[in-house]
């Protein structure tokens, strides 16, 4: 048996898997964000994370049962700071949906110039940890003096279980500015600018790194002595879950937010996207994100009041092109292509015409226009989608996935198995058990694009990128207002 654990934006998951891929049990457990102030996420390192890992542990192993290995991953690239004890001192501050750190990210673009393109492969952002750590730095003195180390969210839990302090590459290299990418390695110069930190131990996502040692067994039911692997942050186990390991191949994440990953040979700097490590040493990868993606939906139903199979039944009765409405889904900023944490969300071509259906099926259709966004920045580095794999909880709905195809012009391959990233975790497991899981997961079904509905798209795709351009300025200046 092979456990996996993944702790998400709205919910953690845990699946146990034997060594031919097959499920044996899965749970979830869901908890809330933190949203203190406007543009501010945080979850509670122990309150949340820790407690969901005892609590779905306690659900999915049973007394005495044999776990060979453990794999974690969570979202990321998040940051926890501890004190010299290894306590947390405050709520960890999520990726890149929480932009408190903008003007620090600009800063650092502004310090770094070229090379953070060069050394890093993309610019900082809100993204980044690097900024995350100004912040506190400037806004919260009295933390920042009692810092001894910081975690990233399957690091914290790798902690927990196995009392190293750790970080996978993956994760390293999406903390920027702390990870050289030419070198592979933590960059000394900018770790150098925090000399109070203690630098963790580098490890690939596989790799074991610990062991369960008995405080955590007693609380979670893992036998001690268990391995755990150094793990990753979730889309990258979502995207293995699911057999993204060939370049070319391209992840697409249907969760809370949107999150595409494609594999790829070489390093890709870009100003656009996020080149990081890949799950193999000898691969890398061009990673993209949405600040938005399901949450846009969920805040939708709540605001109409309506049910999501309601809506979704609404929304198929409209048209491609939802009668000329369109959404910029920007309704917290936007990560990639547009590195814009001002941007606002905005319905165009509202009329009296249009109801709920037409506002949830543009709502789908903007989020979709933001992917095909991010697959052409892909393509213009030279790294066109070959394959898109359909990933997330978001898949369940048939009606995002395809206009996501429409509106992309390429058809999606959807997974037997739709876990996510804990089943990423569980297989990573395994490989380090000297498993072969090739055969894990295979592909049970291609969704096809619609020629016609993708003329449609191709028009309103321009519409959409304009749209944005126009609108930045008044997008800011309301941003602004919004922050008094």
């Amino acid at each position: 048996m092979f456990l996996g654990i993944d702790i998400g934006t709205g919910s953690s998951k845990a699946v146990l898997a034997n060594a031919k891929g097959a499920v044996v049990r899965q749970a979830s457990r869901g908890h809330r964000t933190c949203t203190p102030r406007p543009g501010w996420y945080e979850h509670d390192a122990d309150g949340v994370w820790w407690d969901d890992v005892v609590a779905l542990c306690q659900e999915v192993l049973r007394p005495g049962e044999d776990v060979e290995a453990v794999g974690v991953s969570g979202i990321g690239p998040a940051l926890v700071v501890t004190d010299a004890d290894d306590r947390p001192l405050r709520p960890g501050i999520l990726y890149g949906i929480d932009t408190r750190a903008a003007a620090q990210a600009e800063q650092e673009n502004q310090r770094l110039g070229e090379a953070a393109i060069r050394r890093l492969g993309n610019p900082i952002s809100t993204q980044s940890v690097g900024p995350k750590l100004a912040w506190l730095q400037q806004h919260e003195p009295e933390v920042w003096s009692r810092v001894r180390r910081w975690y990233s969210a399957p690091g914290w839990v790798v902690r927990q279980l196995t009392g190293e302090y750790t970080l996978d590459r993956y994760s390293a290299s999406a903390s920027d500015p702390l990870y050289d990418m030419t070198t592979r390695g933590l960059w000394d110069e900018e770790w150098g600018r925090y000399p109070q930190l203690e630098r963790p131990r580098l490890a690939e996502c596989a790799e074991v790194v610990g062991a369960v040692r008995s405080a955590a067994a007693e609380e979670t039911g893992i036998p001690v002595g268990t391995p755990v692997v150094a793990g990753t942050i979730d889309a990258m186990a979502e995207a293995y879950s699911a057999g993204v390991t060939t370049a070319g191949d391209t992840m697409v994440m249907y969760g809370s937010t949107l999150f595409l990953i494609q594999v790829v040979d070489d390093l890709i700097p870009s100003r656009l996207l996020w080149a990081t490590e890949g799950l193999a040493p000898d691969r890398s990868s061009l990673a993209a994100g949405m600040a938005t993606g399901g949450l846009v939906t969920s805040w939708l139903a709540e605001v109409l009041g309506r049910d999501y199979d309601e809506l979704v039944t609404a929304a198929q009765q409209v048209p491609a092109g939802s009668e000329g409405l369109l959404l910029l889904p920007y309704l917290s900023g936007e990560r990639t292509p547009v590195y814009d944490p001002a941007a606002r969300g905005s319905w165009t071509g509202l009329t009296l015409g249009h109801g709920p259906g037409h506002l949830y099926r543009s709502a789908l259709e903007g989020v979709c226009l933001g992917v095909r966004h991010n697959l052409q920045a892909m393509a213009d580095l030279g790294a066109p989608a070959r394959r898109l794999v359909a990933v997330g909880g978001g898949t369940a709905q048939r009606l995002w996935l395809q206009i996501l195809s429409d509106a992309t012009g390429l058809p999606q391959d959807l997974p037997t198995l739709t876990v996510g990233a804990s089943y990423g975790d569980a297989r990573l497991a395994a490989d380090a058990a000297g498993v072969d899981t090739r055969s894990w997961n295979p592909v049970a079904e291609r969704i096809e694009p619609d020629p016609e509905a993708r003329a449609v798209y191709d028009e309103l795709f321009e519409v959409y990128t304009d749209a944005y351009r126009g609108a930045a300025p008044t997008m800011h200046r309301l941003a602004e207002l919004a922050r008094g």
